[in-house]
């Protein structure tokens, strides 16, 4: 049987348990129902002022459309609000770094890089639907070492089955579940966002599948827009192709010298035995051998 003490030891530590759980509802909590970019055009597209959670919305676009850098943007929001993010990386080619500098706080966001393409539906849906995660992004671009369409990026195609279970995950665990696809490969997403890359304007997004209105509504945002870092200009920190210089020479030429010159003059004749010249006949030199035996 339990002595007294230890009763008195059990009762005190249920008594704290008590008082925490107290403490903690009756703490203020912020009940958080959309991801807002901080993009104002991209926002204003959207009925609820932002991404809504608990749906799953698409960002379909060609590489470099500013499709990866709005997910980023809704990432970083969501760790504004002390909330964890999970990125289900298809392509294996989100760069941490980069990530940090938009603001996105590496130490709540979970990487996952499947190593088959037919578990990504899958890791994501177990993600979205365990509630712990605020923002999950799917990525199921192949990315543009192994894209064979003249440059465009290709895709994993989504099946219906599949895209009813993403959604219905993302009603289930609350969490805004984000799909980047590109146009030969579209998702099932509950709202559909084009991006489409506008050269040195910009970016353009256009609401073009939506169940809750602004289905339409288009946008076109200046690098600046998205990229902060570039400054009020933009175009003063990148380079673009048609920038560069065609009478100067970027990269200045160089002379390698070839590995047979640097041999001249040590082999029979100057030269490399048996390749730029004959070899002498060994013939008489073997018969006087054998006549001297």
């Amino acid at each position: 049987m339990m002595s007294a003490t230890a009763e008195q030891r059990s009762g005190a530590v249920v008594e704290q348990l008590r008082e925490r759980i107290r403490q903690l509802q009756a703490a203020p909590r912020s009940y958080l129902a959309t991801l807002r970019t901080g993009v104002e055009e991209v926002d204003a597209l959207l009925p609820s002022g932002g991404f809504p959670l608990g749906q799953a919305v698409e960002l379909c676009g060609e590489a470099a459309s500013g499709r990866t850098s709005l997910a980023l943007r809704a990432v970083a929001a969501a760790h504004k609000e002390q909330r964890l993010c999970a990125w289900v990386d298809g392509p294996k080619e989100l760069y941490p770094p980069a990530a940090a500098a938009m603001g996105v706080d590496l130490s709540r966001l979970l990487i996952i890089r499947p190593k088959e393409p037919s578990q990504l539906a899958w890791t994501a849906v177990q993600l979205a639907r365990s509630g712990a995660f605020a923002c999950v992004v799917l990525d199921l671009n192949h990315g543009l070492a192994s894209s064979a369409s003249g440059g465009k990026s290709a895709g994993l195609r989504l099946s219906l089955a599949e895209g009813k279970k993403l959604a219905d995950a993302a009603f289930r665990g609350g969490s805004l579940l984000l799909l980047l696809s590109s146009p030969s490969a579209p998702a099932d997403g509950v709202t559909r966002m084009r991006t489409e890359s506008l050269g040195p304007e910009g970016v353009s997004v256009e609401v073009v599948r939506s169940r809750q209105g602004g289905l339409g509504t288009r946008a076109v945002l200046p690098w600046n827009a998205l990229y902060p870092a570039l400054g009020p200009e933009g175009e003063e920190s990148v380079l673009l192709a048609g920038d560069m210089p065609a009478e100067k020479e970027l990269v200045p030429d160089f002379y390698r010298e070839r590995s047979w010159e640097k041999r001249n003059g040590c082999g029979i004749l100057g030269q490399r035995p048996g390749r730029d010249a004959s070899m002498p006949s060994m013939g008489a030199v073997l018969k006087a051998g054998s006549a001297s035996r």
